[in-house]
């Protein structure tokens, strides 16, 4: 099993230094709107990340007038325990774990795996590519560390193609250049598109399954991985793109236009489900993650769900917390304004909850 038996906030967001200890299974975090539930649900997702759930800007995460800020966690894990300290000052991050400090914050990825459920998940339908990327890349590099490797160096690859491409005038042998780059993007970009196919084709039937029971009803889902890989060697369209991304001095192919394209009823989500099916859809999509993670990990993630209660009707939320009252489902965070909510609904389960003002 995992547990977060506590956690330390020392200028994070909106605490100025705040400690709490998490005695149960199941954890509701109560208070009024502005205090601060998210921030408490948004560290614990930090110290399993190495980065915040909402925003890359780490002056967001700092409390105002601060230079930095501190983050401490003991885990229980498969009867061990570990703590993990981030630490974020005048710009510079460190994390170590049991006191031994990180050299590539992508190596603890996955040491911790965790799901969180949020109100703004609803970009992953509604938003641009680049939100479903994020989710699926989060989601596939906590299972397999050569994803995240093969990521990391396309990434790099990429924007070091993409500077060429805005400096060829003063890159004489920019074409070798470009050459050699293009064989680099293939090499690491290649096994990101094979493992996401690959994983999708059988992670969809997890989600008809989850959402079946969230809706209360049988609509078929589906999710088709768009890919231009998929219509031709990555070699074969970076060649016949070259003159194009000159001309417009970017890269115009490759797993970093990738989309996916979420089905209802074989329609595209984003414009025929409604708001109903949608919420139905992303609490499906990340329970599914969440098995998933079970079963490839070995333990359950942790389930963080923030304001829940506010997004979904009383015959979806019965059905949700029946889901994450079983022992099957680990520690589960979950906020609410009403302390008096989260009691009721719990109590016709076995689960007892730890109701946690802040």
């Amino acid at each position: 099993m995992l547990y977060i038996n506590n956690i330390s906030l020392v200028q994070f967001k909106n605490y100025q230094q705040s400690t709490f200890e998490f005695n149960n299974r199941i954890v509701g975090i109560t208070g009024p709107n502005g205090v601060g539930k998210t921030n408490l649900l948004d560290a614990i997702y930090y110290l399993c990340f190495t980065k915040s759930y909402f925003t890359s800007n780490e002056t967001q995460n700092t409390q105002y007038n601060t230079n930095g800020f501190r983050l401490t966690g003991d885990f229980l894990k498969n009867g061990h325990t570990d703590k993990v300290i981030v630490m974020v000052k005048d710009g510079k991050k460190e994390i170590s774990l049991n006191d031994e400090k990180y050299d590539r914050f992508s190596r603890h990825l996955g040491q911790f795996p965790a799901v969180m459920i949020a109100p703004d998940d609803a970009e992953i339908i509604l938003g641009g590519s680049e939100d479903r990327r994020k989710w699926l890349d989060s989601l596939l590099s906590q299972i397999y560390p050569e994803y995240l490797d093969h990521l990391i160096i396309y990434q790099k690859i990429l924007l070091q193609r993409n500077t060429l491409l805005k400096n060829m005038a003063d890159s004489p042998n920019a074409d070798q250049l470009l050459d050699i780059f293009d064989l680099q993007l293939v090499m690491h970009g290649q096994p990101v598109h094979d493992l996401r196919k690959s994983f999708l084709a059988s992670f969809v039937p997890k989600v008809q399954q989850l959402y079946d029971y969230i809706a209360g009803t049988h609509e078929t889902v589906n999710i088709q991985y768009v890919s231009t890989l998929t219509e031709a060697s990555f070699s074969d369209q970076l060649n016949s793109a070259r003159f194009k991304d000159m001309q417009v001095q970017r890269t115009t192919t490759g797993i970093h236009r990738d989309d996916l394209l979420f089905l209802l009823n074989e329609h595209p989500m984003k414009a025929s489900a409604s708001q109903g099916q949608r919420k139905s859809f992303l609490f499906a999509l990340k329970l599914a993650q969440f098995e998933v993670l079970k079963v490839l990990k070995h333990l359950p993630p942790l389930l963080l769900l923030d304001d829940v209660f506010e997004k979904l009707d009383q015959e979806r939320i019965s059905r949700l917390i029946k889901l994450v009252a079983a022992d099957s489902y680990g520690q589960v965070f979950i906020t609410d304004t009403h302390a008096e909510r989260l009691q009721q609904a719990f109590q016709n389960t076995s689960a007892s909850i730890q109701l946690l003002p802040v």
